[in-house]
């Protein structure tokens, strides 16, 4: 049985993909393994969104083909997101790579895979003409890759957004969502395998349905959603400011099964910066919408994620980003530096933001959210919240480490554990009552109860 190593980069959707590339692997009789010096193939799925991501990519393929030309490795496939922008380049520089597939190609995996086959003379599929049509299906094979109680379910594919920075659209086509049935069918089988988790994803996600002619497509799926006996937690990442709707925010709200928690990037809160971005709207529009959302879902977890350093973005202008901080006081909230990238709106902007002051701006409005946040963690001390448990602490073997509703995994905080009644052992991927100690900038520290 030939022994197939992944490296997947990038966000949750690259992951799916992953994941539905080793469950095709696996169902045609690959061995998946994470030892990469058993590995005969190893497949690398990048990121191509900014400068960091793709040089993290660049190494990983570097370390691949190095692991080839030493005898450990026999073939090495490139896919991913880096494929849909610099194929032409990659295949020109990197001419021990076995075969490059693209977003719209991870169908093709096994293909890629057979060593029979020279990959490279097969006809290319590319997007960047936005004639992807890849999606995968309920039944399509998938090895999952996260723990056995979460998972991700992509409901859409591609982009229709016109925002200057991002170069996703070039990369992953148009947007197209799934249909309703197949979603919840793949959330039927799931429930069954013991998630108890299932993370709703897409580019964007509030979208859901449009494209298909369907009205509060997304809101009709949270709660049928919740209708699925054997789930416990229903969570929505991705959704786009000007598509947050009175009929999803209701469902949130009225679906027990839903956790209380919108992932919402927002990107700025200057009408100039915003403007540019070609996002459009204001601090003032924003805060509104902040508000709407708190009205209509008391006791909401809101995150969301912002750039400092975009072109054009001026001292008076971060400042109004760091008043839509301080007057929304959000929950969670993550802030990267511009990337200028080729091929993207932005990239011909005039008055370039220097790296320097990006960083410096990006570490002053960490430095006010982390403020926020310690003071609304504090707020949680003496109170007893219901904690998905999850095991062994990822900072140290002495604490055990869980979730809250309003802590999406590996991106924001963790409850960390130090006590529990004698004899007690907590199963991962349960639920227990957890009451908070301590509260830090980002974690709580509890027992179980």
């Amino acid at each position: 049985m030939k022994k197939v190593g992944f490296v997947s980069l990038g966000c949750p959707k690259n992951l799916v993909d992953s994941e539905v590339m080793m469950g095709q692997l696996k169902a045609a009789g690959y061995e998946i393994t994470n030892n990469a010096d058993e590995a005969e193939t190893v497949v690398v799925n990048t990121c191509g969104f900014i400068e960091s991501a793709k040089a993290e990519s660049v190494e990983a393929i570097l370390e691949a083909t190095g692991a080839k030309a030493n005898g450990v490795t026999k073939r090495v496939i490139v896919a991913g997101c880096l494929v849909e922008r610099y194929r032409d380049d990659l295949m020109k520089e990197l001419p021990e790579v076995d075969a490059f597939i693209g977003t719209n190609e991870i169908g093709r995996i096994l293909e890629a895979a057979d060593e029979t086959k020279n990959f490279k003379d097969l006809p290319l599929m590319s997007i960047g003409n936005k004639t992807a049509t890849y999606l995968y299906d309920f039944d399509t094979p998938r090895f999952r890759a996260t723990e056995s109680h979460t998972a991700f379910i992509k409901i859409a594919e591609g982009c229709d957004r016109p925002c200057a920075f991002c170069s996703i659209p070039g990369m992953r086509g148009s947007f197209r969502s799934r249909r309703f049935g197949s979603i919840l069918k793949e959330a039927e089988d799931l429930a069954k395998q013991g998630v108890k988790e299932i993370v709703l994803i897409a580019q964007d996600s509030s979208r859901f349905g449009e494209d298909l002619g369907e009205v509060d497509a997304l809101a009709k799926l949270i709660r049928a959603l919740g209708e699925i006996r054997d789930l416990e937690w229903i969570r929505v990442m991705y959704a786009y400011p000007t598509h947050i709707s009175d009929a999803f925010l209701e469902a949130i709200r009225d679906t027990p099964k839903a956790v209380k928690y919108l992932d919402m990037p927002l990107q700025h809160g200057s009408r100039n910066v915003l403007k540019l971005m070609k996002r459009g709207g204001t601090r003032e529009s924003l805060e509104k919408l902040i508000r709407r959302v708190r009205e209509k879902v008391p006791n909401i977890t809101i995150r969301t994620t912002f750039i400092t350093g975009f072109p054009g973005e001026t001292e008076t202008d971060f400042e109004e980003l760091m008043m839509l901080v301080r007057n929304c006081e959000f929950d969670n909230v993550g802030v990267f530096t511009y990337s200028d990238e080729e091929g993207t709106a932005a990239y011909d902007l005039p008055n370039k933001v220097d790296q320097k002051t990006a960083k410096q701006r990006r570490a002053r409005l960490m430095k006010e959210q982390a403020k926020i946040s310690k003071r609304k963690n504090q707020a949680k001390i003496g109170n007893t919240y219901k904690v998905l448990f999850e095991g062994l602490s990822q900072e140290s073997d002495l604490l055990f480490q869980g979730r809250l509703e309003g802590q999406a995994q590996e991106i924001d905080g963790y409850i960390l554990i130090n006590d529990m009644p004698a004899d007690f052992e907590p199963k991962v991927g349960e639920f227990y009552n957890v009451k908070i100690n301590e509260a830090h900038n980002y974690d709580l520290i509890g027992e179980i109860l």
